[in-house]
């Protein structure tokens, strides 16, 4: 008998789904999520749902909107779990959302002993880089290639609204788009480096979230830290590959 659990994270930006058979992940999928949460969560569901799932928890924002979900678990606990199966050296674990940023110990047993959020301002946060992209008017997909070669611009207001109008004022005076966008960069990076030093860091820091994939960031990120930063191809479904893992042992112990 085939056995597959299924973990969906609904984050702020994306909702991401995972697929595990006990020993590896076998299928990911993730959509943007929409201004109707509930809609994304029963897509990416219905996308990657199968007779052959036996369980399926939910994780993120969202993780109450499904009702097919057997168990909802938080996304400390998931992103603790996903982020030490994609690698098992992980004791920290710094993941980046849309609308977070979290940071998270693990013992050497890879048991959450202390994390810290910040979710009050999206000053610290993915959406910032995004909103500040979008008035440079490229996409954050780009991000590596825009920002290349360039010069640091150095980006004072770590409020969005403040920042927006200084960018406008920095594009007036002609600077180059590329300097600012590594400006942004700069300054999320530091201000991520100095939250997450509130806990104990130690080398090999695991990077999740959308911005992981961002060889630019993940290097000024480790520049700032003075640590090695570390990530996985799978690290944007961190917190979906711990749903699905937790979900596997939720299953095989209950048909024990």
């Amino acid at each position: 008998m085939n056995i597959y659990t299924l973990g969906i994270d609904s984050g702020s930006t994306y909702t991401k789904g995972a697929i595990f058979d006990g020993e590896k992940i076998i299928n990911t999928y993730k959509i943007r999520t929409s201004a109707k949460p509930k809609e994304s969560i029963y897509l990416v569901y219905n996308k990657l749902f199968s007779k052959d799932i036996k369980y399926t928890i939910t994780t993120g924002y969202g993780r109450n909107l499904l009702k097919e979900s057997n168990k909802t678990v938080t996304e400390i606990t998931c992103h603790a779990q996903g982020a030490a199966f994609l690698n098992e050296k992980t004791r920290i674990i710094i993941d980046l959302g849309g609308q977070d940023c979290k940071v998270i110990q693990l013992d050497n047993s890879l048991n959450v002993i202390d994390f810290i959020m910040n979710d009050k301002c999206a000053a610290g946060t993915g959406r910032f880089i995004e909103v500040m992209m979008r008035i440079l008017e490229e996409d954050i997909s780009n991000i590596d290639e825009f920002v290349k070669d360039k010069n640091k611009v150095n980006i004072s207001s770590m409020c969005t609204v403040f920042a927006e109008s200084e960018i406008i004022s920095l594009l007036s005076k002609d600077v180059a788009r590329g300097d600012i966008a590594l400006g942004v960069i700069d300054s999320i990076a530091k201000r991520t480096a100095n939250f997450s030093r509130r806990l104990k860091l130690q080398n090999d820091v695991f990077f999740t979230g959308g911005l992981a994939n961002s060889n630019s960031f993940r290097n000024i990120l480790r520049e700032h830290l003075d640590l090695d930063v570390v990530t996985d191809e799978l690290s944007q479904y961190a917190g979906a590959i711990g749903a699905a893992i937790i979900a596997y042992k939720k299953f095989m112990k209950s048909i024990k």
